[in-house]
């Protein structure tokens, strides 16, 4: 016997769960690169980057039910992608950058319930989860210094997207950036966690002066740092047709300015094109740094309404 209280069918009326719900991220389709250089003058390559699809599928494989009551395949598909770049000199940086990514990936594996479907009160729980993740991230690469002298003092930035449909939600801890590029124009959706941008925002020096400021990379919010807390930055946006998406180490920003990066976004190349050119021309400038880019260019179908 069913007890009939006892039912989890959420917000939702008898009417609505007599038909199958759209897939709200069916319509979108990426096209996704991402590349990374040691650069001229660095030992190693201490960026690393992640792109992933993900989703919850459903596809019917035997049934009497009739046709259109439920679908024959159903999916919700979402998009992560990552960037970090990781600071602590020998082995340090390199494995701050690849553990912080790969605890941020495993920790989310092991939830058991993803959220795919998005109102703005699971919105809201998703950036409360992101936090927390990135918080247990931090205490993991402290741990882990901890227990490895060899690792004292290493730590690293991480910029993370994820996008579900037409939401786009960034995190930020560092200063490697994500830019929106749409309809010609390149918009900073990050913001640094630098001194030098302190500075800034408490009015000590100009916006202007930050790019050429002796603290300009100097963190004051760090994974794996000394300090006991990460304070993430996590924001939405909805993205429309024809969007690019970028998330880059300051090693392109240092070396090539908004407009070169946009120059490069303009034009009607393939992501991994544009990444090569993005990277070329970090590297033209004197690639002093890693440079590391990734880079989903969105496409909208009529039904997702940009």
């Amino acid at each position: 016997m069913i007890d009939r209280s006892e039912m989890d069918t959420g917000e939702f009326s008898m009417s609505q769960l007599d038909l199958p719900p759209e897939a709200t991220s069916s319509g979108v389709r990426i096209d996704a690169a991402a590349l990374s250089d040691t650069g001229h003058v660095r030992a190693q390559n201490e960026d690393h980057y992640f792109v992933a699809r993900v989703g919850r599928h459903v596809t019917t494989m035997i049934t009497n039910i009739p046709s259109g009551d439920v679908p024959s395949q159903f999916g919700e598909t979402g998009y992560l992608m990552v960037v970090a770049d990781g600071m602590g000199g020998r082995a340090g940086g390199e494995v701050a950058s690849r553990l912080a990514i790969a605890t941020l990936i495993n920790i989310t594996l092991h939830v058991p319930d993803w959220i795919l479907r998005l109102d703005d009160e699971h919105a809201q729980k998703l950036m409360e989860r992101t936090a927390a993740r990135l918080r247990q991230v931090h205490d993991t690469l402290k741990e882990k210094a901890r227990l490895d002298p060899r690792l004292t003092g290493m730590g690293t930035t991480m910029t993370a997207a994820f996008s579900l449909g037409n939401d786009l939600f960034v995190a930020q801890i560092g200063d490697s950036r994500a830019y929106l590029f749409r309809n010609g124009s390149l918009q900073l959706l990050t913001r640094d966690q630098t001194h030098a941008q302190m500075l800034a925002d408490l009015g000590a020096i100009s916006q202007d002066d930050v790019a050429c400021h002796r603290l300009r990379h100097v963190l004051t919010n760090a994974l794996g740092s000394a300090q006991p807390d990460v304070r993430a930055e996590i924001r939405r946006w909805k993205l429309a047709d024809g969007d690019r998406l970028l998330l880059c180490s300051d090693g392109l920003t240092d070396m090539l300015d908004d407009a070169g990066i946009a120059a490069v976004l303009g034009r009607e190349t393939h992501s991994r094109e544009a990444c090569r050119l993005l990277v070329e021309g970090a590297l033209a400038n004197g690639g002093r740094d890693n440079v590391t880019v990734v880079l989903a260019s969105y496409s909208m179908l009529a039904n997702e309404g940009g």
